[in-house]
């Protein structure tokens, strides 16, 4: 393929990048620490980045670019992004993934070279334990004197056999029986993220072999949301990469911090920049949201971070009205009926359904018991994203690997014409047998393949209504035809059975539920999708998404009782989710439910003003 001169070379979809963000992006000799605020397009940096760097040979093949994100949709938007600005053989050659998949995927591949002690067994699963399960741990040892948080933190902060930090004998012993317990005490071995990241970490620090393919394989890596880096992750990098003439391009905003109480780094961005000599670059636009929203960011941001510079807003108000405000209830059968009516109005005068999201502290469940029947009596549909179908969320099934394979086959077989369906399905087919876009034989021989699946899933749907069909008869079929080995092989995540079991029961859980809700296929695809149904996710959630309209619901000291001013990373969970918004960000106030946030409503002042619910129909 053609490459092009890094003089000649300029960005690819986008109409423009800010001048700043194209310093970052030529940059290749040194890495970067690039601070941008919310909306200032730090996926589309990142994808541009990448872009440049393949299209001109900076990153010559075989190497690779490593990008490690946070969130599994964000790692995946990423990776669409490259696709769509690079040729197939280049982008086959960017990997998105998030940290922890990164991390896990080493443990699966290499495992024999754990130590015995340590090894886990392949049956492992992934847990996520609560304060009651490590309490339970640790009064079944007789510490009964031990905080939980603490012995957590303890855990990701102690490298594994490592002579050169100080040890705790006491410490050590605990900790070597809670290692124990995990993978003895429960019906099936558990491992959490941490115990996978030291387990990560040992590998890198003591086998040369390892180390030295990685190092080959990525001389670039990108690190998204760098602000929200554990120590323990930071020290996987730093095992990896430091010596090895990498060059790191991190990004993020500290005001958007909000894994703290996860053992996020209080320092990450001066760290990095300590560690690897790295040039700092602040980003300055906010393509996202229009210029009344970004000032009341500011001003929230300035609360968070006296410094912080103004941002330029590039986004175009499209709205008439009210932008922000607080609507006030005086009960919550009220604020029920006022809000369904509110966004069915809403969504009858062009606003898509999916555009217009429900915000949460937490509890989803609780509000999608309460709103969902009252939108449903509209003909709206709430979906609660981050309610679980197996042992997955839905969120992370619609983002998931296997679920990018099979839609596109499915959206062909249900459609007459669908050109991005097949564009997709094309080049994962090609990906998948490693077929490269100058072999024209086999390309042909690829896109007669795809139409006999296409065919044959067309006769199955035809000849079967959807009430009478079981949705795991659908993908298995797909599967099959695809080849279930080759999926697996190509998908690191996939090499253990209960990984890639958890994502097809998962997949055939949320069709069954498009199903029994839908009697047409094409119905049956956009309700699994979410198409036209309004969101429903927690503000933690909501990081790395956007909406044209957001309503916090339940915007009171009761449910934000941790909301204070001293609480920096509950301020920072609030200006995260206040940022989703393109258009518009409402609250909802009900007095019955709580008192109100005196501390920000004054900071926020007329920006967002305080008005009657009843007033906005």
């Amino acid at each position: 393929m053609t490459l092009v001169k890094p003089g000649d070379w300029q960005p690819r979809g986008v109409a423009e990048l800010e001048d700043r963000a194209l310093q970052a992006l030529r940059e290749t000799e040194r890495s970067v620490c690039v601070t941008a605020g919310a909306g200032a397009g730090k996926t589309e940096f990142l994808a541009q980045k990448a872009a440049y760097l393949l299209q001109t040979g900076l990153c010559p093949a075989p190497k690779r670019i490593l990008a490690i994100s946070f969130k599994r949709d964000a790692a995946a938007t990423l990776a669409e992004r490259v696709k769509r600005r690079c040729a197939p053989e280049q982008a086959r050659r960017f990997t998105s993934v998030t940290f922890d998949a990164f991390s896990k995927g080493l443990i699966d591949q290499f495992h024999k070279a754990l130590p015995d002690a340590y090894r886990p067994p392949a049956n492992y699963r992934i847990g996520f334990p609560t304060s009651d399960a490590v309490n339970d741990f640790l009064r079944r040892h007789n510490r009964h004197g031990v905080n939980a948080t603490q012995f957590q933190n303890a855990l990701i902060r102690r490298r594994l056999l490592d002579g050169d930090q100080e040890v705790n004998g006491e410490t050590e012993a605990l900790r070597d029986a809670y290692w124990r317990d995990q993978y003895e005490y429960y019906e099936e071995p558990v491992l959490t993220f941490p115990m996978i990241n030291r387990l990560a970490e040992y590998l890198i620090r003591t086998n040369h072999r390892v180390c030295r393919a990685i190092r080959l394989s990525y001389p670039v890596v990108f690190l998204d949301e760098f602000q929200d880096t554990q120590a323990s992750q930071f020290e996987v990098l730093q095992r990896a990469f430091n010596g090895a003439g990498t060059v790191l391009t991190a990004v993020g905003d500290d005001k958007q911090k909000i894994m703290g109480w996860a053992g996020a780094m209080p320092n990450a961005f001066q760290a990095f920049r300590d560690q690897y000599s790295a040039r700092p670059i602040s980003l300055l636009l906010n393509w996202r949201s229009h210029a009344e929203l970004v000032a009341v960011q500011h001003i929230i941001a300035s609360n968070i971070n006296p410094d912080v510079e103004p941002v330029v807003a590039r986004g175009q108000r499209n709205v008439e009205g009210d932008v922000s405000a607080i609507w006030e209830f005086a009960d919550e059968e009220t604020e029920i009926a006022v809000i369904s009516e509110w966004i069915e109005g809403q969504v009858a005068s062009g606003t898509p359904a999916h555009d217009i999201a429900i915000l949460v502290r937490a509890r989803a469940d609780r509000v999608e018991n309460e709103l969902g029947p009252a939108l449903a009596d509209r003909g709206l549909i709430l979906r609660n994203l981050a309610r679980n179908v197996g042992e997955i969320s839905i969120e992370d099934v619609l983002s998931e690997e296997l679920t990018q394979i099979l839609m596109p086959i499915l959206h062909l077989a249900t459609s007459k014409r669908h050109p991005e369906a097949w564009s997709t399905a094309l080049e994962n087919f090609s990906r998948l047998y490693a077929v490269s876009p100058d072999d024209d034989d086999q390309l042909q021989r690829l896109n007669d393949r795809m139409q006999s699946i296409v065919r044959g899933l067309r006769a199955f749907l035809a000849e079967h209504a959807v009430a009478a069909t079981n949705p795991n008869q659908i993908s298995d079929l797909l599967i099959e035809e695809i080849d279930e080995a080759l999926i697996r092989r190509s998908t690191p995540a996939y090499q253990r059975d209960a990984d890639y079991l958890r994502v097809k029961q998962g997949f055939d859980l949320l069709l069954a539920e498009a199903m029994n809700e839908s009697d047409d296929w094409r119905a049956v695809l956009d309700r699994f999708e979410g198409r036209n149904q309004i969101p429903l996710l927690t503000v933690h959630k909501s990081k790395g998404m956007e909406f044209h309209t957001m309503i916090f619901f339940g915007f009171d000291s009761r449910t934000w009782w941790s909301l204070t001013p001293d609480k920096d990373e509950e301020k920072n969970s609030f200006f995260v989710a206040f940022t989703r918004a393109r258009q518009r960000a409402f609250f909802t106030s009900c007095l019955r439910r709580g008192g109100r946030i005196t501390w920000l409503e004054d900071l926020l002042g007329n920006a967002v003003p305080r008005i009657e619910g009843v007033m906005i129909l």
